[in-house]
């Protein structure tokens, strides 16, 4: 059982790792036709937690965030992982996990002060943020059955 759980988990966090390739790709070309900064949120908010004030250089913050974000997409593959572990079907698993991060994500960042909440935002914001997490959700859930022994757990 904890083999399994720890194997999940290890699966998980590969899987979170591409998924998070693939929001990084999809939120970067968004970012380009939009003609947007990149979001640093996420960075801000660590900051927040960390009690971190200021950076020596506005490259050691852009580090930062890329840690930030690299590291929090590919955590978030380990609760994709134990969803695994869960009688979940695949789809329903993968809909969960989405559904939680991208959840969180419009708690936590309002609840830092560092996003408005979402009953600020506007319809084409939030259809472009959740399409974003999809992507992150789909890629993450696609290689984590990838990296299962036969697709299946």
């Amino acid at each position: 059982m904890i083999s399994a759980l720890a194997c999940n988990v290890g699966r998980g966090l590969a899987a979170g790792l591409v998924g998070t390739a693939a929001m990084t790709v999809s939120s970067t070309l968004e970012a380009k036709l939009r003609k947007r900064q990149p979001s640093q949120a996420p960075a801000k908010a660590a900051e927040k937690v960390l009690g971190i004030e200021r950076f020596e250089s506005p490259q050691a913050e852009n580090r930062f965030s890329n840690l930030v974000h690299w590291g929090y997409g590919t955590g978030w593959g380990a609760v994709r992982g134990l969803r695994g572990s869960t009688p979940l079907p695949p789809k329903a698993a993968n809909f969960a996990h989405g559904a939680a991060i991208w959840g969180q994500a419009v708690v936590m960042l309002p609840t830092l002060d560092v996003a408005p909440p979402i009953n600020l935002w506007g319809p084409e914001e939030i259809a472009i943020d959740v399409f974003h997490h999809v992507v992150y959700a789909t890629a993450t859930g696609i290689a984590y059955e990838a990296l299962s022994s036969n697709g299946r757990r």
